[in-house]
């Protein structure tokens, strides 16, 4: 036998030890590449749905709540703002492309958005199939949002009021799908987008009595076109330096507030990263766990087959070739465990990006590779190495004299 094949026999001679052992440290090694793979994740989950947006304009609250509910559609809006200030900010000259979004329905769960045709170009997302809305409405569904209620082109559905499921439902105006989008892995994943003039009208529906007739609802409806509103606006600068002036222009002069995504995204994360720093010292503490675990395993199987050992030398094999054995024994275990870690983080991260896919949250893929998992075996290497170090070093200088004088 070589001495991958006889390592191979001697790891598993002790099935037990050897099962603990892989346990222990691919444990570890699931944890870190959790973390790495997870934070990973949602740095580019992020990234996707912040692209271009330079700063995003609400009602007076909380400059966090504004982006995670405007970008992200993950938070409820502190209100509304009125159409004409939100049409005065198109025309400021820092301002390159506004970007309304109306909130306030959902399909089963999936938000409702009343916004333009720019949003969609703004993330490049193109139509699986249909077209997008030209009339108020019309909805195109996210791929998400079809993969979840199975509508088709032409079929009609009702919005339901509020920003969750379970509001009141809008009967008298019902939607009608025209088109579908491709995944694009970003937010519009799980939105149905609309024309703005679609929740208008649905609200103005919603507050219209039944016993108006038609000239008297055409009375309320323009009535009230002085007094349209949108939930935010997402904006994109016509040149850097406004990102310096225009947000404390908006905070100081207008009955608005403007959020900068960036600032309120690394808050965010530096918030995160005290969970992750958690992780990582706990699989810290089980790396440590299982190496000493190996350490001691691999020692004792050293006094165990000191015989063994010494019927390799007298049979020719080299003092090298003796401390391969216990150094190789503990490679076998480091890659079954990176094996085993890998796939466990990676099946992990699946079931959370599963989770929140059913909770209309982040796209996370847990099938997906990075180049920082690249560390997961070299940091199993070292672990196996730092382990088998002591014990090959001990079967290196091993005497035959008391086997011969035994003999």
């Amino acid at each position: 036998m070589n001495v991958l094949t006889l390592s191979w026999r001697y790891l598993w001679s002790r099935p037990l030890a050897t099962a603990l052992n892989l346990l222990l440290l691919a444990l570890g090694l699931a944890s870190m590449a959790f973390v790495l793979i997870a934070r990973d994740q949602v740095d580019r989950a992020f990234e996707r749905d912040l692209a271009g947006i330079d700063v995003v304009v609400g009602a007076k609250g909380s400059p966090m709540q504004l982006i995670l509910a405007g970008v992200f559609h993950l938070d409820v809006p502190p209100g509304n703002i009125p159409l004409t200030d939100a049409n005065a900010l198109a025309q400021h000259p820092q301002v390159a492309q506004l970007i309304p979004l109306s909130l306030g329905d959902n399909l089963r769960g999936f938000r409702i958005v009343g916004t333009t045709r720019d949003y969609p170009a703004h993330y490049g997302v193109q139509l699986d199939s249909g077209q997008l809305w030209g009339e108020p409405m019309q909805a195109v569904l996210g791929a998400q949002v079809v993969a979840a209620t199975h509508l088709q082109i032409g079929q009609a559905f009702e919005g339901a009021h509020g920003l969750g499921a379970g509001g009141a439902s809008h009967g008298e105006t019902p939607y009608t799908v025209v088109g579908v989008l491709k995944p694009c892995g970003c937010v519009l994943d799980r939105l149905v987008l609309t024309a703005t003039e679609s929740v208008w009208q649905v609200h103005d529906d919603m507050h219209a009595s039944d016993s108006m007739d038609e000239a008297e609802r055409a009375e309320l409806k323009e009535a009230l076109l002085d007094e349209r509103d949108i939930t935010l606006a997402l904006i994109r600068y016509n040149t850097p330096l406004a990102a310096v002036s225009f947000p404390r222009f908006i905070n100081q002069t207008t009955s608005m507030q403007a959020a900068a995504p960036a600032l309120e995204i690394t808050r965010l994360l530096n918030m995160v990263g005290v969970g992750t720093q958690v992780l990582r010292a706990l699989a810290a503490v089980l790396l440590v766990v299982a190496g000493l675990s190996v350490f001691i395993a691999l020692w004792s199987a050293v006094r165990e087959r000191r015989a063994d050992l010494a019927m390799l030398r007298l049979l020719g094999a080299p003092p090298s070739r003796v401390a391969a054995l216990l150094l190789c024994e503990a490679l076998w275990l480091a890659l079954l465990a990176c094996a085993l870690g890998l796939l466990a983080a990676h099946a992990l991260t699946a079931v959370a990006g599963d989770l929140l896919m059913a909770q209309q949250s982040l796209a996370i893929s847990g099938w997906q590779w990075m180049p920082g998992e690249a560390w997961v075996p070299v940091l199993a290497f070292c672990v196996a190495v730092v382990a088998a170090l002591l014990p090959a070093i001990h079967a290196y200088r091993i005497e035959l004299h008391p086997f011969l004088n035994a003999r």
